[in-house]
């Protein structure tokens, strides 16, 4: 059971790694998610806002620009799809005119567009120097103009950074060389980002206390399914340390009848002969009983291993049972029990020797608990593709509370059930019947009625069907 504890800590273990990742990753995922689209929204609105002061300067807005322009419109357009579009130049003479001369996208419908993604927008006209010319902002920038960035605008047209002020805010900044001679040369757009990053910082806090409540369910969950994935395994402990005990009290008792027996023989050598000739017989009645069950739980063993060979074939009931019952007539004649085949046809799929030992099973069971004067019908017949064999028996039947378990191993109702013989039987009869059965694809079936007798039939797959 310590082993079986251990290995529940490990898969428990297993499983809280396995979902951790999982929790790991919908987290990491949603934050980059969200911080993804912010960037890409910010900087789109940082172009819109661009093109927008392009036109209002009378300068030509550059095609990177207007791409951008026409995609700050196209999600608006989905976000708000209410809202009529920005007019459109309708006449050719306003679409061959000069861009600085086109009507302004946002004639009408400017105000509507300008959400809070660009009123939060800062403009900074500068000239070559980096200094600002003029202020247009209803509100003081949080930061004054970046002559780096200036720099690198002059150089390469644009340029795009992101800055962290001293008090940690982080602001984008879009840089861009204005495209006409006269008014400012550069046009630096920024945007604070400390609400961005306030909602990325709540949000983070949302999925550590979601992702930590889930650890403590996800913890509970793992251990109960740790439990669940083992129960077969305990079960079969279970049942393998029944079995063993079992095991070792059925092979105790013939062993020490072997030794006290041996050991009154040996003392009776000389002097009783006809005494030591009995002991000598109840040892080797003891040990044919022990051969034979060590044989049972070999057999079972494979059986469990699903090692045991079979090699099946087409079997003729009707031989088959002929020879059967023929072989086990002296024994029932033996025990004055009337053993007869009523009938049989057919031929099903299973294995010749494995066939006979179950047949030999039920019938050794069936005259065990059969008293002297009674019957025994053997009969077969095929169901459609099934075949299908019969033992019946007018023994003193099975109590309805012991059926459940007369197919368990070691299980014997033998204070129910009076033996004609007073032979000892080990308990596994049936449960190797069973399995040898099943190992063939077949099924077994016992009805039984105190006082009436006791029915068991044999499923196998029919030959030919």
């Amino acid at each position: 059971m310590t082993m079986l504890k251990r290995l529940r800590w490990q898969l428990t273990g297993l499983y809280m790694l396995a979902a951790l990742a999982f929790i790991v990753l919908l987290i990491g995922g949603t934050y980059q998610l969200l911080h993804t689209y912010f960037q890409q929204t910010t900087d789109l609105g940082l172009q819109h806002k661009m093109a927008h002061e392009f036109r209002l300067l009378g300068a030509p807005v550059p095609p990177e620009l207007m791409a951008a322009d026409r995609d700050w419109y196209a999600n608006r357009a989905i976000l708000f799809p209410d809202k009529p579009p920005p007019r459109q130049e309708q006449d050719h003479e306003a679409a061959e005119a000069p861009e600085h001369m086109r009507p302004s996208y946002e004639d009408d419908h400017a105000e509507e567009f300008y959400d809070g993604e660009l009123s939060a927008i800062f403009v900074l006209p500068l000239n070559q120097q980096g200094e600002l010319i003029f202020d247009p902002n209803p509100y003081t920038p949080p930061i004054p103009p970046d002559t780096a960035a200036v720099a690198v605008a002059l150089e390469q047209g644009y340029d795009w950074r992101t800055i962290t002020l001293e008090n940690g805010t982080r602001v984008r900044l879009f840089t861009y060389r204005l495209t006409r001679d006269d008014g400012p040369d550069v046009l630096q757009l920024g945007r604070a980002l400390f609400e961005q990053e306030r909602v990325l910082d709540q949000l983070m806090l949302i999925l550590l206390g979601l992702g930590g409540g889930s650890v403590l369910v996800l913890g509970s969950g793992s251990w109960w399914l740790a439990g669940r994935s083992l129960v077969p395994a305990q079960q079969a402990w279970e049942r393998q340390q029944t079995f063993v005990a079992h095991a070792s009290h059925e092979l105790r008792s013939p062993l020490a009848l072997i030794r006290s027996s041996a050991e009154a023989a040996l003392r009776r050598l000389t002097t009783d002969t006809n005494r030591t000739s009995m002991l000598i017989t109840d040892i080797v009645g003891e040990c044919d009983y022990v051969a034979h069950l060590v044989d049972d739980l070999l057999l079972l063993s494979r059986l469990d291993a699903g090692r045991l060979t079979l090699e099946r074939s087409s079997i003729c009931l009707n031989e088959f049972l002929t020879t059967t019952v023929r072989q086990v007539s002296p024994l029932a004649e033996e025990q004055q029990i009337d053993i007869h085949l009523h009938h049989a046809s057919g031929h099903v799929m299973a294995d010749p020797t494995r066939l006979r030992q179950v047949l030999l099973i039920l019938v050794d069971n069936a005259l065990q608990h059969t008293p002297a004067g009674g019957s025994l019908t053997i009969r077969a017949e095929i169901h459609g593709k099934q075949g299908q064999i019969v033992v019946s028996d007018s023994g003193c039947g099975i109590p309805a509370e012991h059926l459940p378990h007369v197919f368990d191993r070691f299980y014997q109702v033998d204070d129910a059930r009076t033996r004609s013989d007073g032979r000892r039987g080990t308990g596994l009869g049936l449960s190797i019947a069973k399995m040898l059965i099943e190992a063939q694809g077949g099924h077994v079936r016992l009805t039984s009625t105190p006082g009436v007798g006791t029915r068991v039939v044999v499923l196998l797959p029919a030959s030919g069907v």
